[in-house]
């Protein structure tokens, strides 16, 4: 039995593994107005595919799917075969409120209530 596998078959099976890689992953990263897919993520990092993500540094959002997950300041720390990946420096998780300039009191109403 041989595994020897001609170039163009190898090709098709590298970019197929990359097209469902894409499917499987809801991660992505967002920079400016650019979305890029996320492969593998960790605790302190990220990492993209190589060829279509610039060496990215600074702010950028972090999503799952269309659920906004933190924004992060990050920087490119090195590009290992095909995958850049990237250190995150600051991670501010995002939040469905607003936030308050002022204290709220455990006692305080959470609405005003008027009779008809």
């Amino acid at each position: 039995m041989t595994t020897f596998l001609s170039a163009e078959v190898q090709a098709g099976l590298d970019e197929a593994r990359k097209r469902g890689l894409h499917k499987s992953r809801r991660l992505r990263v967002e920079a400016g107005h650019q979305s890029y897919s996320v492969i593998r993520a960790w605790e302190g990092g990220f990492a993209l595919h190589a060829e279509t993500a610039p060496h990215l540094r600074g702010l950028v959002d972090l999503y799952d799917g269309a659920r906004h997950l933190s924004r992060c300041l990050i920087v490119a720390s090195e590009e290992d075969g095909p995958e850049m990946r990237f250190e995150l420096k600051v991670v501010n998780e995002a939040s469905s409120e607003q936030p308050v300039d002022f204290e709220r009191a455990d006692d305080a109403p959470v609405a005003l209530l008027t009779r008809p």
